[in-house]
This record gives structure tokens, sequence and C-alpha cells, in this order.
């Protein structure tokens, strides 16, 4: 089941509960989450303005459950700043199956510093998280996992057009396949780089689907 929601984690860019009396919502996305299907939870995301920064929080509840026995509990939740392109700070917490995870990460004179779950690591230059609400991360051969804070090495591929549902409309959207180790990604934008929806092929040929509402 870790495997089978593997590309779930990659999502959880930004997320903890602030005070917003000095930030602006500029975008969100609701989305509910399929496997093969059936509803199991729900992926939201918010992008605020925050002075000079762009703030992104997002919050991630998924349950699956089998034979009326709940196989899989996930929580995730995760806050980002942004200075541009570039990822400033970093803060999620993880709960899957009891387990907890936690990533921590500032950006400083010699680097991006990241504490993960007793590790520590530095990397240099500008970094990007899986930040589907930003279509320049398309552009990145390295991206942080935000559950993790591993840099995984990515592979980013166009797919064309395709037809999509989007708030129970058909839409013609620019499709792109990300892979990494483990992950095989397709997310959907408009023509305008609106973020519409993600798919993923999970261990078994089982489908993960964002579905924008």
């Amino acid at each position: 089941m870790r495997t089978l929601l593997f590309a779930i984690l990659l999502l959880g860019v930004g997320a903890t509960a602030l005070a917003k009396s000095s930030t602006e919502v500029q975008r969100s996305w609701q989305f509910s989450v399929l496997l093969d299907g059936s509803p199991i939870g729900y992926h939201r995301f918010e992008l605020l303005s925050r002075e000079s920064e762009l703030e992104v929080l997002s919050e991630a509840s998924f349950d699956v459950r089998f034979l009326f026995i709940n196989a899989f509990r996930y929580r995730h939740s995760n806050r980002e700043l942004w200075e541009g392109e570039c990822l400033r700070v970093i803060e999620s917490s993880t709960r899957q199956n009891g387990e907890e995870f936690a990533v921590s990460g500032e950006r400083l004179a010699e680097g991006l510093t990241i504490e993960a779950n007793g590790r520590s690591d530095r990397l240099d230059g500008c970094v990007m998280t899986f930040a589907y609400w930003n279509p320049r991360f398309l552009e990145q051969t390295r991206l942080l996992h935000p559950q993790t804070g591993e840099y995984m090495t990515v592979e980013v591929q166009p797919l064309g057009r395709e037809k999509l549902t989007v708030r129970g409309e058909s839409v013609v959207a620019s499709a792109y396949q990300v892979k990494a180790r483990d992950v095989d990604i397709t997310v959907f934008y408009s023509d305008d780089d609106e973020w519409l929806g993600l798919e993923s092929v999970a261990k078994g040929g089982r489908i993960i689907r964002y579905v924008l509402t």
C-alpha cells in the first residue's frame, strides 16, 4: 500500500493554518482524489501573497478501505515560502499508517538546508519542489520531495493534448509525464497554464486521479 500511494506523497506542496490578516489569496484548488474511480479523500491548495513572497499551503487526507477495514490512512500538511521561482522555506508533517515524517528547510547564504527525519542535507542553487501549481517546475531536472526531503532526479516529457473532465465539463488540456524513481505521473494544464488535474499509475496498474471540483 505504501508503494501504491507513493505518487500521492509527492503532492504535498504547502500547508499549516496561519493568520491571513496580511495575506491575499491569489489562487486555490480543491481536488477530489480517486483510486480506480472510487473516492478516497481530498487535496486542497492555496497560493497567498505574503509581502514580497509567495506562500503555498496545502492539506491532504486519504483513507483506503478494504473489506470494511481502513487499510491505509494518510494525513499530510505542508507550508512553503517562495521567492520568485526558488524555494526559501519548507515545513511539512505527515502521518502514514501510524508512521510520522517531518521535513524542514530554509535557504541560507550557503544554500538550502534540509532536515528530514533525522537526516541533514544542503542543496545548492535554486531548488523547486513538485510544484504542480507552477508549470515552470516542468523545466527542472531535479525536484525536492516534500515528505522525505529527497532531492530526486526527474524526467519530463510532453504528451500532447488530451481530453479531461474539469468541474463537470469536458476540456482539452496539455499533458506532461513526470517520471522519477518509482514515480510515473501525468499532469494537465489549460491553455493559460492553470493546473487542471493529475493522474498516476500505481503498482498493480491501479489509477490515482485528481479531479478538480
